[in-house]
Protein backbone atom coordinates (compact mmCIF):
# COMPACT_ATOMS: atom_id res chain seq x y z
CA UNK A 1 0.00 0.00 0.00
CA UNK A 2 1.34 3.42 -0.99
CA UNK A 3 0.90 5.68 2.03
CA UNK A 4 -0.79 9.00 1.37
CA UNK A 5 -0.89 10.19 4.99
CA UNK A 6 -0.50 8.85 8.51
CA UNK A 7 -2.34 9.58 11.74
CA UNK A 8 -0.99 8.85 15.20
CA UNK A 9 -3.41 6.93 17.39
CA UNK A 10 -2.89 6.46 21.18
CA UNK A 11 -4.02 2.81 21.00
CA UNK A 12 -2.39 1.51 17.79
CA UNK A 13 0.38 4.00 17.05
CA UNK A 14 0.75 5.31 13.49
CA UNK A 15 -2.15 4.41 11.20
CA UNK A 16 -1.27 4.79 7.53
CA UNK A 17 -3.80 5.66 4.84
CA UNK A 18 -3.79 5.08 1.11
CA UNK A 19 -4.93 7.82 -1.26
CA UNK A 20 -8.44 6.35 -1.41
CA UNK A 21 -8.64 6.01 2.36
CA UNK A 22 -7.37 9.54 2.88
CA UNK A 23 -10.02 10.78 0.45
CA UNK A 24 -12.71 9.10 2.57
CA UNK A 25 -11.26 10.33 5.87
CA UNK A 26 -11.13 13.90 4.54
CA UNK A 27 -14.76 13.79 3.40
CA UNK A 28 -17.36 15.77 5.40
CA UNK A 29 -19.31 12.60 6.28
CA UNK A 30 -16.24 11.08 7.95
CA UNK A 31 -15.03 14.33 9.51
CA UNK A 32 -18.45 14.54 11.19
CA UNK A 33 -17.36 11.60 13.37
CA UNK A 34 -14.99 14.00 15.16
CA UNK A 35 -18.12 15.34 16.84
CA UNK A 36 -19.83 12.05 17.78
CA UNK A 37 -18.63 10.72 21.13
CA UNK A 38 -17.95 7.00 21.11
CA UNK A 39 -19.49 6.42 24.55
CA UNK A 40 -22.32 8.93 24.39
CA UNK A 41 -22.81 10.66 27.75
CA UNK A 42 -20.46 8.32 29.64
CA UNK A 43 -18.03 11.25 30.00
CA UNK A 44 -20.43 12.69 32.59
CA UNK A 45 -19.47 9.72 34.80
CA UNK A 46 -15.97 8.85 33.51
CA UNK A 47 -14.46 12.23 32.51
CA UNK A 48 -11.86 10.71 30.19
CA UNK A 49 -14.47 9.08 27.95
CA UNK A 50 -14.50 11.91 25.40
CA UNK A 51 -13.06 9.89 22.50
CA UNK A 52 -15.04 9.85 19.27
CA UNK A 53 -16.23 7.63 16.46
CA UNK A 54 -13.48 9.19 14.32
CA UNK A 55 -10.56 7.55 16.08
CA UNK A 56 -12.52 4.37 16.73
CA UNK A 57 -13.18 3.94 12.99
CA UNK A 58 -9.48 4.38 12.25
CA UNK A 59 -8.69 1.81 14.94
CA UNK A 60 -11.17 -0.69 13.49
CA UNK A 61 -9.49 -0.32 10.10
CA UNK A 62 -6.09 -0.97 11.68
CA UNK A 63 -7.18 -4.08 13.59
CA UNK A 64 -9.24 -5.43 10.68
CA UNK A 65 -6.16 -5.11 8.43
CA UNK A 66 -4.10 -7.15 10.88
CA UNK A 67 -6.79 -9.83 10.92
CA UNK A 68 -7.02 -9.84 7.12
CA UNK A 69 -3.25 -10.17 6.67
CA UNK A 70 -3.15 -13.06 9.14
CA UNK A 71 -6.04 -14.84 7.42
CA UNK A 72 -4.80 -14.19 3.87
CA UNK A 73 -1.42 -15.74 4.67
CA UNK A 74 -3.00 -19.14 5.44
CA UNK A 75 -6.20 -19.45 3.39
CA UNK A 76 -7.57 -22.93 2.62
CA UNK A 77 -6.91 -23.90 -0.99
CA UNK A 78 -10.54 -24.72 -1.73
CA UNK A 79 -12.17 -21.47 -0.57
CA UNK A 80 -13.54 -19.45 -3.46
CA UNK A 81 -12.51 -15.78 -3.63
CA UNK A 82 -14.30 -13.61 -6.17
CA UNK A 83 -11.56 -11.10 -6.92
CA UNK A 84 -8.00 -10.48 -5.83
CA UNK A 85 -6.60 -10.35 -2.31
CA UNK A 86 -5.44 -6.70 -2.74
CA UNK A 87 -8.96 -5.72 -3.85
CA UNK A 88 -10.64 -7.30 -0.83
CA UNK A 89 -8.05 -5.84 1.54
CA UNK A 90 -8.89 -2.38 0.22
CA UNK A 91 -12.63 -3.06 0.47
CA UNK A 92 -12.19 -4.26 4.06
CA UNK A 93 -10.29 -1.12 5.07
CA UNK A 94 -12.85 1.20 3.47
CA UNK A 95 -15.71 -0.80 5.02
CA UNK A 96 -14.09 -0.42 8.45
CA UNK A 97 -13.93 3.34 7.95
CA UNK A 98 -17.56 3.41 6.79
CA UNK A 99 -19.12 1.15 9.40
CA UNK A 100 -20.15 3.95 11.83
CA UNK A 101 -20.97 6.78 9.40
CA UNK A 102 -24.68 6.68 10.20
CA UNK A 103 -24.52 7.22 13.96
CA UNK A 104 -26.75 9.71 15.74
CA UNK A 105 -25.28 12.33 18.07
CA UNK A 106 -24.01 10.64 21.23
CA UNK A 107 -23.84 7.31 19.37
CA UNK A 108 -26.28 4.70 20.74
CA UNK A 109 -27.92 6.86 23.43
CA UNK A 110 -31.13 7.72 21.54
CA UNK A 111 -31.04 5.08 18.82
CA UNK A 112 -33.99 3.07 20.16
CA UNK A 113 -36.02 6.24 20.72
CA UNK A 114 -35.43 7.70 17.27
CA UNK A 115 -34.37 5.23 14.60
CA UNK A 116 -36.44 2.09 14.95
CA UNK A 117 -35.81 -0.94 12.73
CA UNK A 118 -32.42 -0.91 11.06
CA UNK A 119 -30.90 1.50 13.59
CA UNK A 120 -27.83 3.50 12.64
CA UNK A 121 -26.83 0.80 10.14
CA UNK A 122 -29.68 1.89 7.87
CA UNK A 123 -28.35 5.46 7.88
CA UNK A 124 -24.84 4.17 7.25
CA UNK A 125 -26.24 2.52 4.13
CA UNK A 126 -27.84 5.81 3.10
CA UNK A 127 -24.51 7.63 3.49
CA UNK A 128 -22.59 5.02 1.49
CA UNK A 129 -25.14 5.23 -1.34
CA UNK A 130 -25.39 9.02 -1.31
CA UNK A 131 -23.72 11.63 -3.49
CA UNK A 132 -21.29 12.33 -0.63
CA UNK A 133 -19.17 9.28 -1.54
CA UNK A 134 -19.99 9.00 -5.24
CA UNK A 135 -16.50 10.12 -6.32
CA UNK A 136 -14.86 7.51 -4.07
CA UNK A 137 -16.77 4.65 -5.69
CA UNK A 138 -15.98 5.96 -9.16
CA UNK A 139 -12.26 6.03 -8.34
CA UNK A 140 -12.47 2.46 -7.06
CA UNK A 141 -14.36 1.30 -10.16
CA UNK A 142 -11.60 2.82 -12.31
CA UNK A 143 -8.92 1.04 -10.30
CA UNK A 144 -10.81 -2.28 -10.19
CA UNK A 145 -12.87 -2.51 -13.41
CA UNK A 146 -15.71 -5.00 -13.43
CA UNK A 147 -16.27 -4.75 -9.67
CA UNK A 148 -19.08 -3.10 -7.70
CA UNK A 149 -17.08 -1.67 -4.77
CA UNK A 150 -19.97 0.27 -3.29
CA UNK A 151 -22.07 -2.88 -2.83
CA UNK A 152 -19.07 -4.81 -1.53
CA UNK A 153 -18.37 -2.14 1.08
CA UNK A 154 -22.03 -2.19 2.15
CA UNK A 155 -21.96 -5.97 2.64
CA UNK A 156 -18.67 -5.99 4.54
CA UNK A 157 -19.35 -2.94 6.74
CA UNK A 158 -22.90 -3.84 7.79
CA UNK A 159 -22.68 -7.61 8.01
CA UNK A 160 -25.24 -10.26 7.19
CA UNK A 161 -27.56 -9.85 10.20
CA UNK A 162 -27.83 -6.04 9.88
CA UNK A 163 -28.45 -6.24 6.13
CA UNK A 164 -31.37 -8.60 6.75
CA UNK A 165 -33.04 -6.00 8.98
CA UNK A 166 -32.88 -3.28 6.34
CA UNK A 167 -35.72 -3.02 3.84
CA UNK A 168 -33.44 -2.55 0.84
CA UNK A 169 -32.78 -4.55 -2.36
CA UNK A 170 -29.28 -5.45 -1.18
CA UNK A 171 -30.89 -7.47 1.62
CA UNK A 172 -31.90 -9.99 -1.06
CA UNK A 173 -28.27 -10.62 -1.99
CA UNK A 174 -26.77 -13.50 -0.04
CA UNK A 175 -23.19 -13.08 1.10
CA UNK A 176 -20.76 -15.63 -0.28
CA UNK A 177 -18.63 -17.60 2.17
CA UNK A 178 -15.69 -15.31 1.48
CA UNK A 179 -17.75 -12.14 1.89
CA UNK A 180 -19.11 -13.51 5.17
CA UNK A 181 -15.58 -14.19 6.44
CA UNK A 182 -14.36 -10.71 5.48
CA UNK A 183 -17.40 -9.11 7.11
CA UNK A 184 -16.78 -11.11 10.29
CA UNK A 185 -13.34 -9.48 10.47
CA UNK A 186 -15.20 -6.24 11.30
CA UNK A 187 -18.58 -7.22 12.70
CA UNK A 188 -18.02 -10.66 14.26
CA UNK A 189 -19.09 -11.28 17.86
CA UNK A 190 -15.96 -13.19 18.83
CA UNK A 191 -13.21 -11.91 16.53
CA UNK A 192 -14.52 -8.65 15.02
CA UNK A 193 -12.22 -5.64 14.84
CA UNK A 194 -15.08 -3.37 15.92
CA UNK A 195 -15.38 -5.14 19.26
CA UNK A 196 -11.63 -5.48 19.75
CA UNK A 197 -10.99 -1.77 19.20
CA UNK A 198 -13.86 -0.43 21.30
CA UNK A 199 -12.88 -2.59 24.27
CA UNK A 200 -9.25 -1.48 24.12
CA UNK A 201 -10.10 2.17 23.43
CA UNK A 202 -12.94 2.49 25.93
CA UNK A 203 -10.80 0.87 28.61
CA UNK A 204 -7.91 3.24 27.97
CA UNK A 205 -10.06 6.38 27.90
CA UNK A 206 -12.17 5.57 30.96
CA UNK A 207 -9.06 4.57 32.90
CA UNK A 208 -10.44 1.10 33.63
CA UNK A 209 -8.36 -1.99 32.94
CA UNK A 210 -11.29 -4.37 32.42
CA UNK A 211 -11.26 -4.06 28.63
CA UNK A 212 -7.64 -5.08 28.17
CA UNK A 213 -6.84 -8.52 26.76
CA UNK A 214 -4.23 -10.18 24.56
CA UNK A 215 -5.73 -9.32 21.20
CA UNK A 216 -2.46 -9.91 19.34
CA UNK A 217 -2.50 -13.55 20.42
CA UNK A 218 -6.14 -13.76 19.38
CA UNK A 219 -5.35 -12.43 15.89
CA UNK A 220 -2.33 -14.71 15.54
CA UNK A 221 -4.49 -17.79 16.09
CA UNK A 222 -7.31 -16.92 13.66
CA UNK A 223 -8.07 -19.22 10.73
CA UNK A 224 -10.73 -19.70 8.08
CA UNK A 225 -12.39 -23.00 8.99
CA UNK A 226 -15.43 -25.05 7.98
CA UNK A 227 -18.43 -24.20 10.14
CA UNK A 228 -19.70 -26.66 12.71
CA UNK A 229 -22.12 -28.08 10.14
CA UNK A 230 -19.26 -28.17 7.57
CA UNK A 231 -21.60 -26.48 5.10
CA UNK A 232 -19.74 -23.21 4.77
CA UNK A 233 -16.53 -21.38 5.70
CA UNK A 234 -16.29 -18.94 8.58
CA UNK A 235 -13.81 -17.27 10.90
CA UNK A 236 -12.47 -19.65 13.54
CA UNK A 237 -9.47 -20.12 15.75
CA UNK A 238 -6.72 -22.57 16.61
CA UNK A 239 -6.98 -24.38 19.92
CA UNK A 240 -4.14 -22.33 21.46
CA UNK A 241 -6.17 -19.16 20.91
CA UNK A 242 -9.26 -20.19 22.89
CA UNK A 243 -8.03 -18.54 26.08
CA UNK A 244 -7.53 -15.20 24.33
CA UNK A 245 -11.10 -15.47 23.03
CA UNK A 246 -12.29 -16.15 26.59
CA UNK A 247 -10.35 -13.07 27.69
CA UNK A 248 -12.28 -10.99 25.16
CA UNK A 249 -15.61 -12.34 26.48
CA UNK A 250 -14.59 -11.52 30.04
CA UNK A 251 -13.35 -8.06 29.05
CA UNK A 252 -16.67 -7.33 27.40
CA UNK A 253 -18.61 -8.68 30.39
CA UNK A 254 -16.79 -6.47 32.89
CA UNK A 255 -16.90 -3.40 30.66
CA UNK A 256 -20.66 -3.82 30.43
CA UNK A 257 -20.89 -4.01 34.19
CA UNK A 258 -18.58 -1.09 34.93
CA UNK A 259 -19.20 1.20 31.93
CA UNK A 260 -21.89 0.42 29.34
CA UNK A 261 -24.55 -0.75 31.83
CA UNK A 262 -23.31 1.19 34.84
CA UNK A 263 -26.40 2.69 36.60
CA UNK A 264 -25.21 6.31 36.55
CA UNK A 265 -24.29 6.04 32.87
CA UNK A 266 -27.71 4.58 32.06
CA UNK A 267 -29.44 7.34 34.03
CA UNK A 268 -27.66 10.10 32.09
CA UNK A 269 -28.35 8.22 28.86
CA UNK A 270 -32.04 8.02 29.77
CA UNK A 271 -32.27 11.82 30.15
CA UNK A 272 -30.24 12.53 27.02
CA UNK A 273 -32.36 10.14 24.94
CA UNK A 274 -35.56 11.87 26.02
CA UNK A 275 -34.11 15.33 25.44
CA UNK A 276 -32.90 14.29 21.98
CA UNK A 277 -36.38 12.97 21.19
CA UNK A 278 -37.72 16.43 22.10
CA UNK A 279 -35.15 18.15 19.84
CA UNK A 280 -35.69 15.76 16.93
CA UNK A 281 -39.46 16.20 17.15
CA UNK A 282 -38.88 19.94 17.08
CA UNK A 283 -36.56 20.09 14.04
CA UNK A 284 -37.34 16.77 12.32
CA UNK A 285 -33.83 16.08 10.91
CA UNK A 286 -34.84 12.51 10.02
CA UNK A 287 -36.62 13.84 6.92
CA UNK A 288 -33.46 14.05 4.82
CA UNK A 289 -29.93 12.69 4.89
CA UNK A 290 -28.32 16.14 4.75
CA UNK A 291 -30.33 17.28 7.76
CA UNK A 292 -29.53 14.05 9.56
CA UNK A 293 -25.80 14.54 9.00
CA UNK A 294 -25.95 18.18 10.14
CA UNK A 295 -26.71 17.02 13.70
CA UNK A 296 -23.76 16.19 15.98
CA UNK A 297 -23.13 16.18 19.72
CA UNK A 298 -22.44 19.90 19.44
CA UNK A 299 -25.88 20.54 17.92
CA UNK A 300 -27.59 18.87 20.87
CA UNK A 301 -25.43 20.65 23.44
CA UNK A 302 -26.14 24.05 21.85
CA UNK A 303 -29.87 23.27 22.02
CA UNK A 304 -29.41 22.26 25.66
CA UNK A 305 -27.73 25.58 26.44
CA UNK A 306 -30.61 27.44 24.77
CA UNK A 307 -33.05 25.43 26.86
CA UNK A 308 -31.21 26.24 30.09
CA UNK A 309 -31.45 29.98 29.35
CA UNK A 310 -35.23 29.88 29.54
CA UNK A 311 -36.73 31.65 32.53
CA UNK A 312 -39.33 28.90 32.96
CA UNK A 313 -40.56 25.59 31.56
CA UNK A 314 -37.06 24.19 31.09
CA UNK A 315 -37.24 20.69 29.67
CA UNK A 316 -36.87 18.42 32.74
CA UNK A 317 -34.47 16.02 31.04
CA UNK A 318 -32.25 18.88 29.93
CA UNK A 319 -32.27 20.18 33.49
CA UNK A 320 -31.25 16.74 34.79
CA UNK A 321 -28.19 16.73 32.54
CA UNK A 322 -26.90 19.94 34.14
CA UNK A 323 -28.23 19.60 37.68
CA UNK A 324 -27.19 16.32 39.28
CA UNK A 325 -29.89 16.60 41.97
CA UNK A 326 -32.57 16.42 39.24
CA UNK A 327 -31.17 13.24 37.70
CA UNK A 328 -33.27 10.10 37.99
CA UNK A 329 -31.84 7.00 39.63
CA UNK A 330 -31.56 3.84 37.56
CA UNK A 331 -32.54 0.75 39.51
CA UNK A 332 -32.11 -2.73 38.14
CA UNK A 333 -35.03 -4.91 39.16
CA UNK A 334 -34.07 -8.55 38.93
CA UNK A 335 -37.43 -10.04 39.88
CA UNK A 336 -38.78 -12.39 37.25
CA UNK A 337 -41.52 -10.03 36.15
CA UNK A 338 -42.24 -8.64 32.72
CA UNK A 339 -42.52 -4.87 32.38
CA UNK A 340 -46.30 -4.91 32.75
CA UNK A 341 -46.07 -7.14 35.81
CA UNK A 342 -43.40 -4.92 37.30
CA UNK A 343 -45.50 -1.82 36.69
CA UNK A 344 -48.52 -3.41 38.36
CA UNK A 345 -46.35 -4.41 41.28
CA UNK A 346 -45.08 -0.87 41.80
CA UNK A 347 -48.51 0.71 41.41
CA UNK A 348 -49.79 -1.69 44.05
CA UNK A 349 -47.09 -0.32 46.34
CA UNK A 350 -48.49 3.19 45.87
CA UNK A 351 -46.28 4.70 43.18
CA UNK A 352 -47.76 6.93 40.52
CA UNK A 353 -46.91 5.74 36.99
CA UNK A 354 -46.29 9.33 35.91
CA UNK A 355 -43.12 9.27 38.02
CA UNK A 356 -41.75 6.03 36.63
CA UNK A 357 -40.23 4.91 33.38
CA UNK A 358 -39.28 1.38 32.43
CA UNK A 359 -36.72 -0.11 30.14
CA UNK A 360 -36.07 -3.82 29.66
CA UNK A 361 -32.39 -4.71 29.50
CA UNK A 362 -31.93 -7.95 27.60
CA UNK A 363 -28.35 -8.92 28.28
CA UNK A 364 -26.61 -9.46 24.96
CA UNK A 365 -23.69 -11.09 26.70
CA UNK A 366 -25.22 -14.52 26.35
CA UNK A 367 -23.49 -16.88 23.97
CA UNK A 368 -26.14 -17.51 21.34
CA UNK A 369 -23.59 -18.52 18.70
CA UNK A 370 -20.19 -20.09 18.66
CA UNK A 371 -17.22 -20.65 16.36
CA UNK A 372 -15.12 -23.52 14.95
CA UNK A 373 -11.88 -24.47 16.69
CA UNK A 374 -9.01 -26.27 14.99
CA UNK A 375 -7.54 -28.73 17.51
CA UNK A 376 -3.90 -29.77 17.51
CA UNK A 377 -4.99 -33.17 16.25
CA UNK A 378 -6.37 -31.54 13.10
CA UNK A 379 -10.03 -32.09 13.95
CA UNK A 380 -12.49 -29.20 14.02
CA UNK A 381 -14.85 -28.89 16.98
CA UNK A 382 -17.39 -26.43 18.34
CA UNK A 383 -15.95 -23.63 20.49
CA UNK A 384 -18.16 -24.63 23.42
CA UNK A 385 -16.38 -27.99 23.52
CA UNK A 386 -13.09 -26.22 24.21
CA UNK A 387 -14.23 -23.66 26.78
CA UNK A 388 -16.05 -23.91 30.06
CA UNK A 389 -16.48 -20.17 30.21
CA UNK A 390 -20.13 -19.22 29.99
CA UNK A 391 -21.60 -15.88 30.99
CA UNK A 392 -25.18 -16.76 31.80
CA UNK A 393 -27.94 -14.86 29.98
CA UNK A 394 -30.23 -12.73 32.04
CA UNK A 395 -33.11 -10.30 31.61
CA UNK A 396 -33.57 -7.36 33.92
CA UNK A 397 -35.89 -4.37 34.01
CA UNK A 398 -34.41 -0.93 34.55
CA UNK A 399 -36.60 1.45 36.52
CA UNK A 400 -35.78 5.15 36.20
CA UNK A 401 -37.20 7.04 39.12
CA UNK A 402 -36.79 10.48 40.71
CA UNK A 403 -34.13 10.37 43.39
CA UNK A 404 -36.55 11.41 46.13
CA UNK A 405 -38.58 8.24 45.52
CA UNK A 406 -35.54 5.99 45.29
CA UNK A 407 -35.45 4.87 48.90
CA UNK A 408 -39.17 4.11 49.00
CA UNK A 409 -38.98 2.01 45.85
CA UNK A 410 -35.89 0.23 47.11
CA UNK A 411 -37.64 -0.67 50.34
CA UNK A 412 -40.87 -1.78 48.71
CA UNK A 413 -39.08 -4.08 46.24
CA UNK A 414 -36.79 -5.60 48.87
CA UNK A 415 -38.40 -8.99 49.31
Amino acid sequence: MVTSKKIFDPVHGFIRLSTLEAFLVDSPVFQRLHYIRQLGVTYLVYPGATHTRFEHSLGVMQVASQIFDQIASRLPEDISIDGSIPYWRQILRLAALCHDLGHLPFSHVAEKNLLGKGGHEKWTLYVIESHHLKDLWQMLESEYPGRNPKNDVIKISLGESSIRQIDHPIANECLSDWERVVSQMITGDFFGADRIDYLLRDSRCTGLSYGLFDYQQLIEMLRVLPSNEHSRWELGIEENGVQSCEALLLARHFMHKRVYQYPSVKAYGYHMARFMKYIYDKYNPLESLNEYLSFTDNTILVEAQKEMKKSSDIHPDCLALFDRSKRYVCMEITKELDVQGLQEFLVKKGFCCDHLDFGVNNSNEQRTSTFPVLKKSGTIVDGLDCSRLLIAPYITADVFIPSELHKELNQSTAV
